[in-house]
Formats: structure tokens, sequence, C-alpha cells
């Protein structure tokens, strides 16, 4: 089995985010954190975490790379329950049978990521096309004889569909231009 961890290649998430994940947590893709918000309306670290974040269970944070990493039944029904007591806590879910469920759909939605190889890193896009929120994700490939280094120093990007041909981390933050 394969699960989603957050991953930190150097200290942008710092800057990016309100709240930064944690290297290392596991992770699902955190869509339903904007559920109750208009995705047009957000601004600066908001809107960056809606557009490129994956959430870290653990922290309630946000990463903007996600690593699939080899995981056990005991692993994954142990970010189910901590995912569950989350959305009970953080999300105001009406109970832990309830939100056990919605933590089992995400959680197997993150699972279905993880088609590629152990260690791919995974990048997502959110958009909002028709009154819905649509997310894309893309794999991060090594190039051949490299280790994770620096985050923009070694990668070659294979697309798996492409969101927005013009996108550019550093202006994930920024205000939307009218």
């Amino acid at each position: 089995m394969k699960l989603l961890r957050t991953i930190a290649l150097d200290p942008s998430d710092t800057f990016v985010f309100d709240v930064p994940a944690a290297s290392g947590e596991w992770a699902v893709s955190g869509a339903f954190r904007f559920c109750d918000q208009d995705p047009a309306h957000l601004s600066g670290k908001a809107r960056a975490a809606f557009r490129s974040g994956f959430l870290g269970v653990q922290s309630w944070g946000w990463s903007t790379l996600v690593q699939i990493v080899p995981a056990t039944e005991d692993d994954c029904r142990t970010l189910i329950e901590l995912l569950a007591r989350q959305l009970v806590d953080r999300f105001g879910a009406p109970d832990l049978a309830t939100a056990r469920t919605a933590a089992e759909e995400e959680v197997a939605f993150a699972r279905s990521l993880c088609a590629h190889p152990i260690s791919s890193l995974i990048a997502v896009h959110r958009s909002v096309s028709d009154g819905e929120v649509r997310e894309s994700f893309r794999r991060l490939q090594l190039r051949k004889g490299q280790g994770h280094g620096k985050a923009f120093s070694f990668m070659e990007i294979e697309d798996e569909v492409e969101p927005d041909s013009d996108l550019r981390l550093a202006d994930m933050s920024q205000e939307p231009r009218h």
C-alpha cells in the first residue's frame, strides 16, 4: 500500500501558507477545507492554500508537495482515525462515526493518487470552473541519478493534466489582477 506524506524541499511553504505542514506528516488533498468558502473571494495565503496545497493531517497545515511512500494497513487505519478526530475537533463534524466515513473517502482519494512509483512527488493545482472545484495533479520526476535536494534544481515535470501553462509558484499567493 502507498500513502502521501508532506515534503519540504526548501522553506518556501513557510512563506506561502499561513500554517505550513511539517515535513513528513500524512497528507490528503484537503480540498474539503474550502467547501464553505467562495474561492473567488480568497486572497493571499488562503488563496495559495486553495490553489496549491495538500493538507497535512497532523498539523492541519499546508504543503506544496507530497511524496508517495510505502505504508501499512495500520498506517492507513491510523491516518483515517487521525483525520476523523481532526474533522470533529477542527472542522465541526457532528460525531466521530460521520467523520470517520468522510475520512475514509478522503484517504481513499489520496491512495488513488499513489499509482506512481514510491518517492514520486505530487503537486496539485485547484481552480473553479462552472462553480465546481477542479483538481489536477502533476508528478514531479527526479532527473536520473539525482536525489531530493533543492526544489527547483533537479526536477523534470511529467504532466498528468496541464491545468495552467503559465503557472508560477511565486504568483500563487498574489492577488489576481483585473
